[in-house]
């Protein structure tokens, strides 16, 4: 499968064979084609994983220093300043890999919840929306598309 080819099958009526693509495309952005840079990307994800936040943000850096078009490496550092609590320089990583990857639905819910977090409603009900033009399926941009709407609202009637 094609990354042109599972784009379209997240876009496709069946949520399994959306499902399967969507995995398909996670292998694909996260493969470099540069072993070094694989390397890095799977030890900045382990510091992730168990909390080295500081040790995975110099991982993901060093990833985009190398490999400025890798648009995982921003991806990768925008969650991890996500859950540093660095959301404005988050949104910033999210709009580099989208730059790159426009159909990334992991940065356009990850800017969302960015948004989110800013409170910055309305940006964020853009970006839930945009998510969900790219996978329909995802349960969870929906979701957080709901809560967003349901904050802006609220903010209208204050």
């Amino acid at each position: 499968m094609t990354e042109d080819e599972a784009v379209r099958a997240l876009r496709g009526e069946d949520a399994a064979a959306a499902a399967v693509a969507a995995t398909a495309l996670w292998e694909m952005w996260c493969a470099s084609g540069k072993p070094e840079i694989d390397a890095l990307l799977r030890r900045g994800t382990e510091a992730m994983e168990r909390g080295d936040l500081l040790a995975a943000e110099a991982l993901f850096t060093d990833i985009i220093r190398r490999a400025p078009d890798f648009a995982e490496g921003w991806n990768k550092r925008a969650t991890v300043r996500y859950l540093d609590g660095n959301h404005a320089a988050a949104v910033a990583d999210c709009e580099e890999t989208l730059a790159r990857k426009p159909h990334h639905f992991g940065a356009l819910s990850g800017q969302g919840l960015c948004h989110m977090a800013l409170g910055q409603h309305r940006e964020a009900a853009d970006l839930f929306r945009r998510t969900l033009a790219v996978y329909p399926h995802l349960g969870v941009a929906r979701r957080n598309l709901a809560v967003a709407l349901g904050e802006v609202v609220k903010s209208n009637g204050h």
